[in-house]
């Protein structure tokens, strides 16, 4: 009896495991897309992560993806998708993020000065500037979701579906992917369209978000998406074809 439970329990060897998980990092997840239950959530294109030089906070794979992100937000405002922008600010003081955020190494504590102008006023990026009836949520920490309204507002959009684009992919973007899908929303990730301050870690993001939380799709093959025009995805190229800073 006890050879029984042995056998059965080793039907999968180590080889079949490891195959299984890295076909499913490769291949994307399979959910029909409604435009009409879509939003698009632009995360942290702000001027602390995408004015070049600025802050030492600067991000220039933001820079570069920025035109594109402008190419999806105008197309999503002429099929009437909602635009949500994000923003890390200034609120409460300060006394409403995460007590011991300030222990950690991303703060570059004692490494540069410290100038109170950063994410005091969260300004979005200005060739994304959002417009006058277009929600901007000022959030106190990585996820778009931890501690804002945002799950409401989608809500009472009737939204079912978030697009996201923006940076950082492997903080903000992907810690608002993972509380989206937490929350039962569909989740596409844009590969062209988020960016962070190591390629390889781009690349490992979005590799762990197509397995677990999100569909990754390029900007192209979102737009095709929510054209409801026929698209097939499987494995995926690089997603590093990021264009050149504009002057």
């Amino acid at each position: 009896m006890s050879t029984k439970k042995k056998t059965k329990c080793s039907r999968f060897s180590e080889r079949d495991v490891l195959r299984l998980a890295e076909a499913a990092y490769s291949e994307n997840p399979s959910f029909g897309v409604d435009p009409e239950r879509t939003a698009l959530l632009v995360i942290d294109m702000q001027d602390e992560f995408v004015k070049p030089h600025w802050t030492p906070f600067w991000v220039p794979d933001a820079t570069r993806i920025a035109r594109r992100v402008k190419r999806l937000v105008d197309f999503c405002r002429n099929k009437n998708i909602p635009v949500i922008f994000t923003v890390f600010a200034r609120t409460h003081f300060f006394l409403d993020r995460p007590k011991t955020g300030a222990f950690m190494p991303n703060r570059y504590h004692g490494k540069i000065p410290d100038d109170p102008s950063y994410f005091r006023d969260g300004r979005v990026w200005h060739e994304l500037s959002p417009l006058a009836d277009e929600v901007v949520i000022r959030k106190p920490s990585y996820g778009a979701f931890y501690d804002t309204p945002l799950e409401s507002i989608l809500k009472n959009l009737e939204r079912d579906t978030v697009v996201i684009c923006g940076t950082l992919t492997n903080f903000c973007c992907g810690t608002t992917a993972r509380q989206a899908f937490e929350r039962g929303f569909k989740v596409i990730v844009g590969s062209d369209i988020t960016a962070t301050d190591d390629q390889e870690l781009h690349e490992a993001e979005l590799k762990t978000l197509r397995k677990g939380f999100a569909m990754i799709l390029t900007s192209s093959q979102i737009v095709m998406k929510l054209g409801n025009r026929p698209v097939h995805v499987r494995r995926l190229a690089s997603s590093s074809n990021h264009g050149v800073i504009a002057a």
